[in-house]
């Protein structure tokens, strides 16, 4: 099978962070959630989410993931760091479980519409990695 690349690109200080490990596990997990595909993840600040939240989605705030079909997610670095101290785990952990959750996107799921489908896939690949509550459990707790 053909090795279709993944990138990280980090347009946020993001200090402490183990960026070699966070694109392994972005590669690892675009191979066997989306094999036939490169993704590109870009992890940038609130302000940036905030403009790509408003300009794609008509919203004006913040948000901590956004997927751009075919092959794009975009993270907030600062969401993360925010949400990892709020829930007692670590920053790296935040980033994997939005890395997934955007990656479930990009593979044509939607839990606002599917009726637990993504919940369920989500929660199946977060017992596989060792990941903390995903994005999805949070909100319907």
């Amino acid at each position: 099978m053909p090795e279709y690349p993944t990138s990280v690109i980090f347009r946020h200080p993001s200090p402490k962070v183990r960026r070699t490990e966070l694109r392994r596990f972005l590669k690892d997990l675009t191979r066997e959630i989306l094999p036939a595909q490169s993704v590109t993840c870009l992890i940038a600040s609130d302000a940036d989410l905030s403009a790509l939240n408003r300009q794609f989605r008509g919203k004006s705030y913040a948000t901590d993931v956004l997927s751009f079909q075919p092959d794009d997610i975009a993270i907030s670095f600062d969401r993360a760091v925010a949400q990892a101290a709020e829930l007692g785990h670590s920053v790296e952990d935040e980033l994997r479980i939005l890395m997934l959750h955007g990656l479930l996107h990009l593979a044509g799921m939607d839990h606002e519409s599917d009726s637990g489908k993504m919940k369920r896939v989500e929660a199946r690949w977060r017992k596989k990695l060792g990941l903390p509550a995903g994005l999805i459990e949070r909100v319907t707790a």
